[in-house]
């Protein structure tokens, strides 16, 4: 296929997606580059997802839940495979068989980006790292996303998103304070770490492309869950490198600022989030508390910050006799940051959500409609939305082993051979 051609399947509508002259060999599972690859698709990059025949990413087994088909019957497809592979041609290939190597060689001369998540080492010995794919294709760029990154002492270790929270410092400074009930580190309810580093990957990626439009060189890109989780400890990285201090767990408040936590309505729970010491006047206006207004020591979130668990206690005693309602309808119209704590079907059924249309369906010809979660980003010219659900395993062999040459004797002798 050419990248005319591909360009041409990736329209829907008159958009088309301003990634749409790019092609990329996904040859990553579990979620960092998988979500990276679902991100460039989202932009409109034709996606081609490499997988082992008759397992596929080990993702596909990780449920219940699992899809269930329009009759009622579940399928093999789990909740956690759809969440990432959106967009994406799926191409079951044996990486360890000779055959197989080939076939990916003649797939990234086609490419324009290849990424992969295997152990450091684990590809050369196929002849499909960077070194020897760049002979076939000299402007590719390549990803290699992996725990530690391709040096260091840990390079060759496995990882995985809940060791690096740990590893990385988040766990310390996530969960309730220590001494109160339930006080101890706690992990993000998303593998956040996974996510991010798969987000810090197609920024590597775009910015490799970038640098190839001016001097024409491909480029290998090394992306580590590690580093990426030290990156995101930001301010908290830098209270400690500015003090020397160690940072502690706040539970739902804020290290620097002040009054942002959780409060108890009087039939349930809301977040404040002041962010300023306007905001912070207005609240106490809104709450009628004069001594909060006349208080010359919290005017100012230096002082409130001192004053941390008095101001906590005197705010909620405030907070405990409103319905919450009522309340967040008085601080929205003050201009005051605060809004309820929604689970995730009222965060689906929250009429912002719904009006951006970040959630809606996709059809699948084997197995019906599929539920997705679309990607935030909204462009003026490009506002594509891929028109592919979350392919089963190896439904596009054939068809993309055909675009590269091979005829329908090749293609079915490397399937009786277990080569695809």
């Amino acid at each position: 296929m050419t990248h005319a051609d591909a360009s041409q399947q990736q329209k829907v509508g008159s958009a088309e997606g301003a990634l749409s002259h790019l092609r990329v060999l996904d040859l990553s599972r579990v979620m960092a580059g998988p979500w990276a690859g679902q991100v460039l698709a989202d932009l409109g990059a034709e996606v081609i997802k490499v997988e082992r025949p008759g397992h596929g990413d080990d993702t596909r087994g990780w449920g219940p839940p699992f899809l269930e088909r329009e009759d009622g019957t579940p399928s093999r497809e789990s909740g956690y495979y759809l969440c990432c592979n959106r967009g994406k041609r799926s191409v079951t290939v044996n990486l360890q068989d000779p055959a197989g190597q080939e076939i990916v060689r003649k797939l990234a001369a086609t490419c324009d980006v290849v990424l992969e998540n295997f152990k450091v080492g684990t590809l050369a010995r196929f002849g499909l790292d960077y070194d020897s794919l760049r002979a076939v294709n000299p402007r590719l760029i390549y990803c290699s996303i992996t725990g530690y990154g391709q040096t260091g002492p840990r390079a060759r270790e496995v990882a995985y998103d809940f060791l690096i929270q740990a590893q990385g410092g988040m766990m310390s400074i996530t969960g309730e304070e220590d001494g109160k009930p339930g006080g101890g580190p706690q992990k993000i309810g998303v593998p956040m770490v996974d996510l991010t580093t798969g987000l810090y990957s197609v920024i590597g990626i775009l910015a490799a492309v970038a640098r190839r439009d001016r001097t024409g060189e491909g480029e290998y890109v090394d992306v580590a869950m590690l580093d990426v989780q030290t990156s995101l400890l930001a301010n908290q990285a830098m209270n400690h490198l500015l003090t020397g201090n160690t940072p502690r767990r706040y539970g739902n408040g804020h290290p620097n600022i002040m009054p942002q936590q959780v409060f108890a309505c009087r039939d349930g729970y809301m977040v404040l989030a002041v962010g300023n010491d306007g905001q912070f006047a207005r609240l106490c206006e809104a709450l009628g508390d004069s001594e909060l207004v006349d208080d010359d020591e919290l005017k100012h979130n230096k002082g409130r910050v001192a004053r941390r668990d008095w101001l906590l206690a005197r705010l909620a005693g405030h907070f405990s006799g409103y319905d919450r309602a009522d309340l967040l309808a008085r601080l929205n119209a003050a201009g005051v940051p605060a809004g309820p704590i929604n689970t995730i079907p009222e965060v689906f059924a929250e009429p912002q959500v719904q009006a951006r249309g970040m959630v809606g369906h996709l059809t699948h010809p084997a197995i019906g409609e599929v539920p997705q979660v679309f990607g935030p980003i909204r462009m003026s010219g490009a506002d594509y939305r891929p028109d592919r659900a979350p392919p089963l395993l190896g439904e596009d062999t054939g068809t993309v082993l055909a675009d590269l040459g091979l005829d329908e004797a090749t293609i079915s002798d490397l399937r009786d051979r277990g080569v695809i």
